[in-house]
C-alpha cells in the first residue's frame, strides 16, 4: 500500500508525515520523503507468542510526503512531473486540510476545492494528450480495442467536464480494467484530513462533521480530525510518556493507527496470516479475493500450481489453541481454489511441484 500526502502550502504536510511515520525531519522533499509503517495486528502478536518463529512480518503502508498543490500548478506546468506521477502511481491519497491561523485565512473547503480542480485538470489534460496521440493515429478505426478505449476517454471527459471525479464513474470488466491502467488522480481513493492547531482543536468534531456535510455531497469519502503538531510530538515520545501526553490532550487513538485502519477502510483490504516456526506473517489482500488469488501474492508458483489451503478461522485457532485440536473440533478446513478468503483466516497453501 503507497499512500502520498497531498496538501496546499502551510497546511502541516511535513509535520503530519512526522506524526505518521515517526521520523522527525525538518522540512519535506517534495516527492522523495517516504516512509514505511507497520500495520498493527495483535492477532500476529498473539500467534508469535504460540509459534515462536524467528520474524514476525507485518503488512506494511508506504506513507510519502508527496506534493504541496496550488491553484493552477497544473495548467501553468509548476508541479513537477515527477510529482504528479508520485501520485498518479499512489493507492491511495491523503488529503491534508488546514483549520489553523497561518496569517493566511482559514479555508479547508476551498482548499478542499483547489486541490480536487487540479485533480481534475491533470485527468483532463492526460485524457486529451492520449485522444490526440490516437487521432493522429488515424483513430485505429480497425483495432477494436482503440475504439473501445478512445469511446471510454471520451465519456471521461464528459464527466471530468461536468466537475465530476473519476471515482463516481462505475465501469466493470474490460473497461473498468482500462480505466484503472491510466491511474488518473480523481479515481484514487481519498481520505480527509483536517489538521487544527491546539486551541481549535477542541472543536474539531463539529467542524469536522460541518464539513463533510457541505463538501462531498454523498460521496464516500472518510474524514478525520488531528493536531498534526500534537501528533507528531507523540510520534516522537518514548511509549512511557504517550499514554500521559493522550490523556492530558484527550487524544483516545494515535492518529498513525486511525489512518492505518481509515486505509484499510478505504483500500477495501483485509489480511489473512501463515504462521510457522519460522515466520508468522499478515498479507494484506482486496475482500472478495479467492484462495488462489491469496495464494498468489505469497508467491507466482502459489498460483500456477495451486491445489487447495488449509484454512482455519484465527478466533477457532485461537480457542482450541493448535492445528490438530482444530481438526478435531472440524473447524480446521481443506478449501479449494474459488474459497472466498476471510479477514483473519490462517492459510496453509499446498501447491504441485
Amino acid at each position: 500500500m503507497y499512500i502520498s500526502i497531498i496538501g496546499t502550502a502551510g497546511s502541516g504536510k511535513t509535520t503530519l508525515f512526522q506524526a505518521l511515520s515517526g521520523i522527525k525531519c525538518e522540512n519535506s522533499t517534495n516527492a522523495n520523503t517516504i516512509a514505511t509503517v507497520d500495520v498493527p495486528d495483535e492477532r500476529l502478536e498473539n500467534l508469535s507468542k504460540i509459534f515462536k518463529p524467528k520474524k514476525i512480518v507485518h503488512a506494511r503502508i508506504e506513507i510519502s510526503d508527496t506534493a504541496t498543490i496550488e491553484e493552477g500548478d497544473v495548467k501553468n506546468e509548476t508541479i513537477s512531473q515527477k510529482a504528479i506521477q508520485k501520485m498518479r502511481t499512489s493507492d491511495a491519497f491523503i488529503l491534508l486540510l488546514r483549520h489553523f491561523d497561518n496569517g493566511l485565512p482559514i479555508d479547508p473547503s476551498g482548499e478542499f476545492r483547489t486541490i480536487f480542480s487540479e485533480f481534475v485538470l491533470s485527468d483532463m489534460a492526460q485524457i486529451e494528450l492520449r485522444l490526440e496521440r490516437i487521432k493522429k493515429q488515424g483513430g485505429k478505426k480497425d483495432n477494436p480495442i482503440v475504439q473501445q478505449e478512445k469511446t471510454l476517454l471520451e465519456r471521461c471527459l464528459l464527466h471530468l467536464n461536468d466537475e465530476q471525479p473519476l471515482f463516481t464513474m462505475v465501469e466493470t470488466g474490460t473497461e473498468g480494467k482500462m480505466l484503472r491502467g491510466f491511474q488518473f488522480l480523481s479515481q484514487k481513493p481519498m481520505m480527509v484530513v483536517i489538521n487544527f492547531d491546539e486551541i481549535s482543536f477542541e472543536k474539531s468534531e463539529k467542524i469536522t462533521m460541518d464539513l463533510k456535510s457541505s463538501l462531498f455531497h454523498g460521496n464516500n469519502i472518510p474524514i478525520v480530525a488531528a493536531c498534526a503538531k500534537l501528533e507528531a510530538e507523540l510520534a516522537l515520545m518514548p511509549s512511557e510518556e504517550s499514554a500521559v501526553f493522550m490523556e492530558e490532550y484527550g487524544i483516545k487513538e494515535t492518529i498513525r493507527n486511525r489512518i492505518i485502519q481509515l486505509a484499510c477502510k478505504t483500500l477495501g483490504l483485509i489480511f489473512f496470516l501463515t504462521v510457522g516456526d519460522d515466520e508468522c506473517r499478515a498479507w494484506p489482500i482486496k475482500k472478495g479475493l479467492n484462495a488462489q488469488d491469496a495464494a498468489g501474492t505469497i508467491h507466482t508458483d502459489f498460483y500456477n500450481k495451486f491445489i487447495r489451503a488449509e484454512t482455519v478461522a484465527y478466533d477457532d485457532f485461537m480457542r482450541y489453541g493448535n492445528f490438530a485440536e482444530c481438526k478435531k473440533a472440524g473447524v480446521w478446513r481443506l478449501e479449494g481454489k474459488e474459497y472466498i478468503v476471510k479477514d483473519g483466516d490462517i492459510i496453509t497453501v499446498r501447491a504441485g511441484n
